[in-house]
């Protein structure tokens, strides 16, 4: 039986560097796009622990929902803040396990990744300007106009593009809490407390690995009805659990639903539960 440990595993997905750049069949065909808008497979890249028994480890269900729109790249011209979300594993016993991704991203340090970008580039510049090269009639019109719109698609095309000796390239990378219990908050703060131990100049008054173990082995669920302070990198870092004659824990915030739905179709959404209709929610 599970010891009642507040975070089952630590997950880290990203680019694996062996493997290269694998176009994400999952996202769909998107060959059309410059190669920074396409997305690339992510892998697993490590998990601590390996197993637990209670909790058997699903490397393909992690590494999707980790980063289910794939690996993404970037240059030093684009933003690059973090992201946090969440997700459930629902088990065939109908048993389920959460987990809290923070993606980030961080600059490619392989020069063979950095090539292959540079050489998709090539690539997808040679057959964009094979498909919208007019023909010699047409040619000689924009030349007499000044004005050609292919030229001009052209080079909007490329002005999202790559250059190896003048761009500096970043690619997403994520790390992820797996819990048997959906403490959000907790979650997100521990995460963003080591990506910012990881980010800053100057190290974390313990090494990372520390507060790894102490989150996964040393830190117990809080009993029902009660709540837990625990140390995090920086900062106390506090989660409270309903007891069992209280509502079941829904650690997000209620202000976003608002924020992202609108107060009309909060209230219809609402009035559709109540009335036990069936609702369907559609997101990309």
């Amino acid at each position: 039986s599970a010891p009642g440990r507040f975070a089952d595993y630590f997950v880290i997905c990203g680019l694996d560097t062996e493997t290269g750049l694998e176009p994400d069949e999952l996202s769909g065909e998107n060959f059309e796009q410059t190669p920074l808008r396409r997305t690339f497979k992510s892998k697993v890249l490590a998990r601590y622990p390996e197993n637990v028994e209670w909790n058997p480890f699903d490397q393909d269900a992690v590494g999707m929902l980790c980063m289910p729109k794939g690996l993404a790249f970037k240059t030093q011209a684009d933003s690059r803040e973090p992201q946090f979300h969440s997700f459930i594993i629902t088990r065939e016993d109908g048993s389920r396990t959460f987990g809290f991704s923070l993606t980030f991203f961080e600059e490619v340090t392989s020069k063979q990744i950095c090539s292959a970008m540079q050489t998709l580039y090539h690539m997808h510049n040679a057959e964009y300007d094979i498909l919208h090269t007019p023909p010699t009639s047409d040619k000689e019109s924009c030349s007499s106009t000044g004005d050609c719109n292919g030229t001009s698609v052209s080079k909007l095309q490329r002005f999202n593009s790559y250059d190896i000796s003048r761009d500096t390239l970043y690619v997403s990378k994520c790390i992820c809490l797996i819990t048997p219990m959906s403490f959000m908050k907790a979650c997100k703060k521990v995460l963003e407390q080591l990506h910012q131990a990881v980010t800053s100049p100057q190290p974390p008054p313990l090494p990372l690995e520390s507060y790894i173990y102490n989150i996964l082995y040393e830190v117990p669920l809080p009993p029902a009805g009660r709540s837990l302070k625990f140390s995090g990198v920086y900062g106390p870092i506090i989660c409270q659990r309903p007891s069992t004659s209280e509502l079941p824990l829904f650690d997000f915030p209620v202000k976003e639903v608002f924020e992202l739905l609108g107060v009309e179709n909060v209230v219809q959404l609402f009035t559709c539960a109540l009335l036990e209709f069936q609702i369907l929610l559609y997101s990309q």
